[in-house]
């Protein structure tokens, strides 16, 4: 009869739900969306379509497959996204002079207003996470750093 061994079982602590990393982001996600909603909801935009808006602001006139690179989004993502932000007056759709394969995302007047609008949002989540803003700022580097680390370019 053959010997069987018995198969490396993990530690009863490397499956506890408040030991996975993955779970402590995913929670730490859903808590802030929601944090962001009723913030979001004062200057009409949902979370993604505000992360788009975020990317503009800091440079307008972007391509769709740059502003997805930005966001680590792809285009069947983006583009929807994108198409409400237009239906909304928010941003515009053009093709690229130079290169009419691309589509160039450019703020509106209406876009462009909309982030002094946004300007309270960053202090008021501050203010919500009870913490300052250097563990913040060190907080943010971590997880940049394990994106990188998990999604290298």
């Amino acid at each position: 009869m053959p010997s069987h061994s018995t198969p490396h079982t993990p530690s009863p602590a490397a499956l506890q739900l408040d030991n996975q990393v993955c779970f402590a982001l995913y929670s730490a996600s859903l808590a802030m969306t929601k944090l962001y909603k009723p913030l979001l909801d004062t200057i009409g935009l949902t979370y993604p379509q505000y992360l788009v808006m975020l990317v503009l602001w800091e440079q307008d006139g972007l391509t769709v497959s740059d502003l997805g690179e930005r966001l680590f989004l792809d285009s069947g993502t983006l583009t929807p996204l994108l198409k409400r932000l237009e239906v909304q007056g928010h941003i515009a759709r053009l093709r690229d002079v130079q290169d009419e394969r691309r589509v160039r995302i450019t703020l509106t007047a209406d876009g462009r207003a909309m982030r002094d609008r946004a300007e309270v949002i960053p202090q008021c989540v501050l203010q919500s996470s009870q913490c300052s803003l250097p563990e913040l700022a060190a907080l943010t580097g971590q997880l940049k750093n394990l994106r990188d680390k998990l999604n290298p370019r």
